[in-house]
């Protein structure tokens, strides 16, 4: 049973987060620990097994770029470690002018001001390639897909280091 079926779900890039909550909520109260503690061990093993999979289920599915990971691999594409280069020449060009970009908030006149300009950005360039990513898995074209998520995981890393540089600034 894959994640998505495991939360009677249509395999799919657009989700429901709120559904996809309450269904992780209920599977939950239905296969916790505690209400099998009678049973046997092997019994409550299976429960245990089951409960792991539903939370590694629900941290998939709920993040953007893990649940299209594993829409790819559901497709026999598997990203997970592989170090495969981006041959795009232009994206890895505005990746470096980001990395540049996000070097100089520190300096900025008005960091906190740099930082919330540079999430926006990082924000809508995200949510672009996500739309890309849809539209070329929905075709079923899924080289084009798995390139959009090596590229969304170059944005997860600046998203990274983004939030670590917000913590530095604004000192949390």
């Amino acid at each position: 049973m894959n994640h998505f079926e495991l939360f009677s779900l249509l395999p799919s890039y657009q989700l429901d987060l709120s559904g996809l909550a309450d269904s992780y909520r209920e599977l939950q109260q239905q296969y916790h620990p505690d209400k099998f503690a009678a049973e046997s061990s092997e019994r409550q093993a299976q429960v245990m097994q089951k409960a792991a999979q539903i939370n590694d289920a629900y941290q998939t599915l709920k993040d953007p770029l893990s649940r299209a990971q594993y829409l790819l691999s559901l497709q026999g594409l598997e990203l997970g470690g592989e170090q495969q280069t981006i041959n795009d020449v232009t994206f890895l060009m505005s990746q470096m002018e980001l990395r540049e970009q996000l070097a100089e908030i520190e300096q900025a006149a008005d960091p906190e001001e740099a930082l919330d300009d540079f999430s926006k950005l990082l924000k809508q360039q995200r949510s672009d390639l996500s739309s890309s990513f849809e539209k070329a898995y929905n075709k079923q074209n899924f080289e084009l897909a798995a390139d959009d998520v090596r590229k969304l995981k170059f944005y997860a890393r600046l998203q990274q280091q983004l939030l670590q540089l917000e913590e530095k600034i604004l000192d949390y």
